[in-house]
């Protein structure tokens, strides 16, 4: 099993070009199914999770060409045949060909998605939306989800019980060819739902309210071929802005779309840390004041999470870690996932100031010195911190598992290396 040995301990300075959005390529390869035309996909991750996801998406009879590492050409000729539960088990995006199969007349039976374990992660709302439309929606013995269309969907007005981000997507997929308006609300909002909206957009949908928590889609006859540029990782810019702060490190952030940062200013401001967006890139300097802010009551302060534009939750791992170097005490609530702050055992055992007080919630007092360990990553986003952490001792740590590191970020390695970071792979 591969792994990184890191020897931390020594501030990083670069410049580092943040990658496509692993969230918004994965839908935007299932939509590609919309259509019989040519998609274009641009800025896609050269990441396990992607080549999963196009190697699904042959399956259901795309014609898949790389033009480079990070550009895609689709031709679908829409035909279900099965796909492989391997692969299904590998990347939880792959539910979001449901949508798709379902408004080209496709029955689907699929095995249940897989992805990271980091707590229940339910497809009730899928349901729920899709039925709405018309499909009738089943689970049999061993587990897989039977979807079956009424012929061509019927749009609705459809309300999800719960903001969840494949939901959406699969829902808005869906009410794309479908015959009438369909209405969502409560509809999840992040940047990578926004990203598909535009593209669908682009391929002759109509869909309003993009960015809102209410959208509206008039359904088309039929969707048409698109040139479409993923939009940049939010959650990447995060991370190297944490990583930055946690080792007192001065990085440029290059290629960053910036009308996503406000949600992660906000939340580093309660670190002590502030970083400067310019047109599309991000300054963060060193020497900065690392002291967390209490409440105007003079209390400890809390960072928590919610459905954008909230706090992302796929960032308090990476806040958790990086709080662990500032002075002064925070509160983390992770409202979301029960088992994502479990990885917060390693960080107790590296010498971090950290209480547990239960799934949800981590108070954590810093600063603290961590003391080098061999760890394991659990997830992409806690293997992340796990590195920005190994990364801010003085010695040397092994992250072993580091296959779900590098599934969410691209090129991980030689990023960190150009930065002046001591880390090797080892097979």
């Amino acid at each position: 099993m591969s792994q990184y040995v890191i020897k931390g301990g020594k501030p990083l300075k670069g410049e580092i070009n943040i990658s496509g959005n692993k969230n918004a390529a994965l839908p935007c390869i299932a939509a590609a199914l919309l259509t019989d035309e040519k998609v274009t996909l641009r800025n896609v991750p050269n990441i396990l999770d992607v080549s999963v996801m196009l190697s699904l998406t042959e399956q259901l009879g795309t014609d898949v060409k790389r033009v480079d590492k990070n550009t895609v050409e689709l031709n679908s000729n829409v035909k279900f045949n099965g796909l492989d539960p391997a692969l299904v088990d590998s990347v939880r995006g792959s539910i979001l060909f449901s949508g798709p199969l379902l408004a080209r007349g496709e029955k689907v039976i699929i095995p249940p998605p897989g992805g990271d374990v980091i707590g229940l992660r339910r497809l009730d709302t899928h349901f729920l939306g899709l039925s709405s439309l018309g499909v009738d929606c089943a689970v049999d013995e061993r587990g897989y989800l039977i979807l079956t269309p009424p012929g061509r969907l019927m749009g609705a007005s459809i309300f999800l019980d719960e903001a969840s981000v494949t939901a959406t997507e699969n829902v808005i997929m869906a009410a794309a060819l479908a015959f009438g308006e369909s209405t969502i609300y409560n509809a999840a909002c992040e940047p990578h739902v926004q990203n598909l909206c535009e593209m669908l957009n682009e391929m002759g949908s109509e869909i309003e309210g993009i960015g809102s928590n209410f959208l509206k889609i008039k359904g088309k006859e039929r969707l048409f071929g698109t040139d479409h540029t993923i939009v940049s990782d939010h959650m990447e810019t995060g991370s190297f802005i944490g990583l930055a702060a946690a080792t007192d490190s001065e990085l440029l952030l290059k290629h960053v779309d910036t009308r996503f940062l406000r949600p992660l200013q906000l939340g580093f401001d309660k670190l002590g840390i502030t970083f400067e967006i310019f047109k599309d890139s991000v300054y963060i300097p060193k020497n900065q004041k690392k002291v967390m802010a209490k409440t105007y009551s003079g209390v400890t302060n809390k960072l928590d999470d919610a459905p954008w534009p909230g706090f992302p939750a796929d960032l308090l791992s990476i806040m958790t870690v990086t709080a662990t170097q500032m002075t002064g005490s925070l509160l983390i609530h992770e409202k979301m996932f029960e088992s994502r702050l479990y990885f917060v055992d390693y960080l107790i055992r590296m010498g971090a100031d950290i209480i547990l007080c239960d799934p949800h919630r981590a108070v954590v007092n810093g600063k603290s010195r961590l003391r080098p360990c061999n760890l394991v990553s659990p997830d992409v986003r806690a293997g992340m911190a796990m590195v920005i952490a190994a990364l801010a001792t003085d010695g040397k740590c092994t992250i072993e598992r580091i296959d779900q590191i590098e599934r969410g970020y691209e090129a991980l390695l030689e990023k960190l290396v150009s930065i002046g970071g001591d880390i090797k792979r080892e097979e």
